[in-house]
């Protein structure tokens, strides 16, 4: 159960598992829990090789006797192929694109610099043009990863009859989300709007980090690295020189590799992103980094298709992923024709549902021209208002990473009759409940120091235990 207790940080004692026998010799998709799409070996092989609406659903498999539970397949195992996408490299055969083919990836990105947006986005709308078709991961949000860690948590509440499991609270002093925003840099143009957007984001207090891509694309002069850094934002490597073609063998990567960290050395980057989203996280150990932000949550509007199926970060290795949970700017405007919030909104909700991390690509590219850069002040203006008003914690990327790395060194332990957090930085950490209304898992979370009456969200509480049909939380 280590993806379970390494995503709660509860006590191994309240997770009561063991694997069936005589799992399948090879993965095929089931379903679990309340739906929740799964790949990877079982002792029911359903013979499903892409993820089909009808799917088994092996929660009526499992077998409880007394307080352990015997589950029909490995729920670490699965959550590692959703977070690693490695059913999209197993037969899912939705997951390719026009894109995906390596020689049409070289003459495009070949012809990349001299085509007008105006064009790309034709030729982009045409290799996505059946993104609409694709039914797994789920679109616009995939919550597969967290709807298997609930349907675990209520068994084991279910067969050890107890009523609340304490675990260790996702964000620090108790926020009920997090949200960041990043900007990658891909053109000349885009560099010369990053001091204007530095601007409009201060506007709305929410500072951002920057991607630059370091080699071929445009001036990394030690000015626009000061200026990023002075004022607050944060300074990333995006690829090497964004050519499309860094995952395109193991030696390629491996000797790009080299290059890139001796950018994350010279501009003291802690976080990397893959141009265009290419992704390998099997090869990630070669990076010299402390946190990626390549892997999208559902990838059905880029060139490789997949998806990690998680709102919340997740360690690859010593890495930490900071999944990519909402559409892109580029998409949203050029591929999708949406000069909205609409969407973005709807992702936002559907994350803070399960309080999870909502992070953004907006490129100073794409948002110079009035129009998009309404939409993105429109953006701002409701980050704002969910951290000023709904708790959404809101900062730089570097923050969560050092969160998060904290959090996975926090260990709870009992006191006679209480429970307390101990490890460095478990002064903002929180103790919080798990526990169960009827088949629904209800966070509940303990604010220390703070009677219910004097809460400030105990109006908005009230509010999402009784509106919301996904889980909710309260204060004591």
């Amino acid at each position: 159960m280590k993806a379970l207790l390494e995503f709660y940080r509860c006590p191994e004692s309240f997770t009561t598992f063991k694997m069936a026998q005589d799992l399948s010799p090879t993965p095929d998709y089931f379903r679990f829990g309340s739906g929740a799409v799964c790949y990877g070996q079982s002792s029911l092989a359903s013979k499903a090789s892409e993820p089909r609406n009808r799917l088994r659903n092996l929660s009526e498999h499992v077998a409880a006797k007394g307080s352990r539970v015997t589950l029909p397949f490995n729920p670490s195992q699965v959550v590692d192929n959703l977070r690693l996408e490695r059913y999209a490299r197993n037969g899912y055969a939705g997951k390719q694109t026009v894109l995906s083919n390596r020689a049409l990836q070289k003459v495009y990105y070949s012809l990349r610099p001299l085509l007008h947006v105006s064009l790309r986005k034709h030729l982009q709308q045409f290799c996505f043009r059946n993104w609409r078709d694709l039914s797994f991961p789920t679109w616009p949000v995939d919550r597969s990863v967290e709807n298997i860690f609930e349907s675990l948590l209520s068994l084991s509440m279910k067969a050890q009859r107890t009523e609340r499991i304490p675990f260790i609270w996702f964000w620090p002093e108790g926020a009920s989300g997090c949200a960041i925003m990043t900007h990658d840099v891909e053109t000349r143009t885009g560099a010369s709007f990053v001091s204007r957007l530095m601007d409009i984001d201060d506007e709305f207090g929410i500072k951002a980090s920057f991607q630059i891509v370091p080699e071929k694309r445009y001036p990394v002069p030690a000015s626009l690295q000061n200026e990023i850094r002075g004022r607050g934002f944060e300074l990333n490597v995006q690829d090497l020189n964004h050519d499309g073609n860094l995952f395109d063998n193991r030696a390629k990567f491996f000797s790009r590799a080299g290059a890139i960290n001796r950018y994350v050395h010279e501009y003291g980057a802690q976080g990397f992103r893959a141009g265009s989203m290419y992704r390998n996280p099997e090869w990630y150990r070669a990076l010299d980094i402390s946190y990626d932000m390549s892997i999208p949550n559902v990838a059905h509007l880029e060139p490789q298709r997949g998806g990690c199926c998680t709102v919340f970060p997740y360690f690859i290795g010593s890495i930490l992923e900071l999944p990519l949970t909402t559409t892109q700017d580029y998409s949203l405007f050029h591929i999708l024709g949406s000069y909205s919030t609409e969407l973005w909104k709807k992702q936002i909700s559907l994350i803070t549902e399960k309080y999870g991390l909502v992070s953004f690509i907006v490129h100073p590219d794409y948002v110079k021209e009035k129009r998009a850069l309404e939409v993105y002040r429109g953006l701002l203006a409701h980050l704002s208002v969910l951290r000023d008003q709904e708790n959404v914690w809101t900062p730089l990327p570097q923050d969560v990473n050092r969160w998060w790395r904290q959090r996975s060194r926090m260990k709870l332990v009992r006191h006679g009759n209480t429970w307390q957090i101990e490890g460095p930085g478990s002064e903002r950490a929180r103790l919080a409940y798990a526990s169960l209304e009827g088949d629904r898992v209800v966070y509940t979370l303990e604010r220390q120091g703070y009677e219910r009456d004097s809460n400030p969200y105990a109006d908005r509480e009230a509010k999402l235990a009784t509106d919301r049909p996904m889980p909710s939380r309260s204060y004591k």
